[in-house]
């Protein structure tokens, strides 16, 4: 019936039952054969003009590739945030853009509450000195007593609060559209961006990428932190002055940081942030389980058969 192009990773190992559902409903898949979860402009463009829909990963969309693509009638975020696809103009081309919001949370809320145990007891640092043949023993911090500030205060986030509540942690969060019933239902104390920036031991990045995020934690920010704060990043790369990070890092204004998106991927293996110390790197990995990637191929295959059938999608961003 169609051809469908699969930029996003282990789709082909991890995905089988949308797979499956695809291809019995008659089209055509194009199917990413590396590891990484996108494709450049060149891959895109040179298949891009006989291609009814798209389930993406980490690629761009613009424009530029709109106007090569008079087919093309859907583009499926495989994940949730849609900050690398031009919602606006994909609407004036008449393609659909859609993601699957919910499906793959509770797997970056499990990395993050990971990245605070890790950061706090120094695991990283001390692996590594065993891998040296050292029998170092560094003091760590425990989680209990510590403040939690969440910048965003979403789905992801709000998985966080539940997760950690356990812990006996004083929860504080910042949403640009602040849900006060979520907040209270989960202990979560509702204050200004401002406030939790300087009130928090670790902070915990949940906002999206965009022209009023970017370099949100900049120099002047890290400066209003507490001295040995924490930073936890796994929502967008961009939100991160990767230089005032570093710096901040070397004088020891914050402790350690945790990181799973950054602003130019893959990471080059000569980056500073990997010399920084307390650091955990991992390669935009929050929503890499099992349980997620069967959650969200399911959801995004539904939705692109939604509108090659005729129908609305459930969860359509542009509309």
């Amino acid at each position: 019936m169609g051809k469908i192009l699969i930029t996003a990773s282990h789709y082909e190992e991890l995905c089988g039952q949308a797979k499956k559902l695809l291809e019995e409903s008659g089209h055509e898949l194009i199917i990413n054969k590396s590891d990484m979860p996108y494709y450049t402009y060149d891959q895109i463009v040179n298949i891009i003009g006989d291609v009814d829909a798209a389930i993406i990963g980490l690629d761009d969309w613009t424009e530029d590739v709109f106007k090569v693509a008079p087919k093309l009638k859907v583009i499926a975020k495989f994940g949730v945030g849609v900050d690398n696809i031009d919602g606006k103009a994909a609407k004036e081309y008449g393609i659909k853009v859609i993601n699957a919001p919910g499906q793959n949370s509770n797997a970056v809320a499990e990395l993050t509450v990971g990245y605070v145990i890790g950061l706090l007891r120094n695991i990283i640092p001390l692996h590594k000195k065993m891998e040296n043949g050292e029998w170092v023993r560094l003091v760590g911090y425990e989680v209990k007593g510590k403040t939690v500030g969440l910048l965003g205060f979403g789905t992801i986030a709000r998985l966080v609060a539940e997760k950690l509540r356990g812990f006996d942690v004083n929860m504080i969060a910042y949403d640009l559209y602040p849900n006060e019933e979520a907040a209270n239902a989960l202990n979560v104390k509702l204050m200004s961006r401002k406030d939790v920036i300087k009130n928090s031991d670790i902070i915990s990045l949940h906002i999206p990428g965009n022209q009023e995020t970017y370099h949100l934690l900049n120099k002047e920010t890290f400066g209003m932190m507490k001295d040995g704060a924490y930073i936890i990043n796994a929502a967008r790369g961009a939100v991160i002055d990767m230089e005032a990070l570093c710096n901040a890092l070397k004088s020891g204004k914050i402790a350690g940081a945790a990181l799973d998106a950054f602003e130019a991927e893959p990471l080059s293996k000569d980056a500073e942030i990997l010399k920084c110390g307390n650091v955990i790197c991992t390669p935009h990995t929050g929503a890499e389980t099992y349980e997620a990637y069967k959650n969200v191929s399911m959801c995004t295959a539904r939705g692109v058969l939604d509108v090659l059938n005729g129908k609305d999608p459930q969860f359509w961003t542009n509309k």
